[in-house]
């Protein structure tokens, strides 16, 4: 079977370099890459000298050997990149949040249909994250019951000194719950196996970094779906004395127990990252995730191949990013 050989378009932010080994160790071919900042693209290039960087991006577009585009531009051009690929016969894996505002989404849900390319969105903190996807494996079992409840928490570390110019501009970056809190809604779709969701309320706010008042450091918003309900709160406030970006959680509520992710660290004591907590009616379980295997990338290019949604629905990759904007929307309209 022939590789599926791909490309990056954008390297602005760093999930770009998990994108890329994710589908190399998948099975894909890394091809070329395009990027018009040569400090980003000498980081990148070294980092995965196999692929070719190119000096205008329509090599990629027109390179009808290339199946796969992936990118992460700076956000608000991720839709633009995005679109052009697919109307050149790409299917694309973009790092979230894809787009930044609804218009961009009308547009690329628009342009997905037309072409009937794959849209992808690299929702890491699930599709990444072992203890994510053990946890999706055990309540398909059955372990925790019916799950009727959600709470993602997303804290990130701000890294002030080490962010570009356009992280801190709003009509850049899309807002915080746009941003960050793209993964939370995805994964209260994913386990609670709901199709879409009402924005109850939600906030945002820049509350400790006056000298940067284009940055929201704090998000929160409550979503309610038939049978279940959700909370997600998203921040810029990890301190330095965590030895990990954020102290990413997720606890998943259901009618026979409950299960807790502490994703990236257990302040708790235990090292290592990926711990899983099952308390149910038999008692409490610590779940070792080191082994678990992470299928998105082989589902990705399997349907790629064969035309299929096994990795992820395209509904629900819309969905995300919908409820996202939508909350987002919500909260600054409130805000004002």
């Amino acid at each position: 079977m022939e590789p599926i050989r791909f490309a990056a378009i954008g390297l602005d932010h760093n999930h770009i370099y998990g994108q890329t080994d994710m589908l190399i160790r998948a099975g894909a071919e890394f091809v070329s890459f395009y990027s018009d900042k040569d400090d980003l693209a000498a980081a990148y290039g070294a980092r995965f000298p196999q692929a070719r960087r190119v000096a205008d991006v329509r090599e990629i577009l027109e390179d009808t050997s290339i199946a796969l585009v992936t990118g992460a531009g700076i956000p608000d051009q991720r839709a633009a990149d995005a679109i052009a690929a697919m109307r050149h016969g790409k299917d694309v894996l973009f790092d979230k949040p894809g787009m930044v505002s609804l218009d961009q989404l009308a547009e690329v849900k628009k342009v997905q249909a037309e072409t009937g390319r794959i849209y992808a969105v690299y929702y890491s903190e699930h599709i990444e994250t072992r203890c994510t996807v053990k946890a999706g494996e055990l309540i398909a079992d059955g372990a925790i019951g019916r799950v009727i409840h959600t709470a993602g928490f997303g804290p990130h570390r701000l890294g002030h000194n080490k962010r570009p110019d356009w992280f801190f501009d709003r009509a850049r970056y899309g807002g915080i719950l746009t941003d960050i809190a793209a993964h939370q809604f995805e994964q209260f779709l994913f386990f609670t196996g709901a199709e879409d969701a009402e924005v109850v309320g939600a906030t945002v706010a820049n509350l400790g970094h006056p000298a940067t008042p284009g940055l929201q450091d704090f998000g929160e918003t409550i979503l309610k779906a038939p049978g279940c309900t959700g909370y997600i709160r998203v921040d810029w406030f990890t301190p330095d004395g965590l030895p990990t970006w954020g102290d990413g959680r997720l606890t998943i509520l259901g009618t026979e127990g409950y299960i807790e992710l502490r994703k990236y660290v257990d302040i708790g004591g235990q090292p290592e990252t990926d711990h899983l907590f099952l308390v149910d009616q038999k008692g409490v379980k610590r779940i070792d995730c080191t082994h678990q295997h992470l299928p998105y990338g082989g589902q990705l290019l399997n349907d790629i191949r064969n035309r299929t949604e096994t990795a992820m629905p395209q509904a629900r990759t819309f969905k995300a990013m919908e409820l996202a904007l939508r909350a987002q929307a919500a909260a600054e309209g409130a805000a004002r």
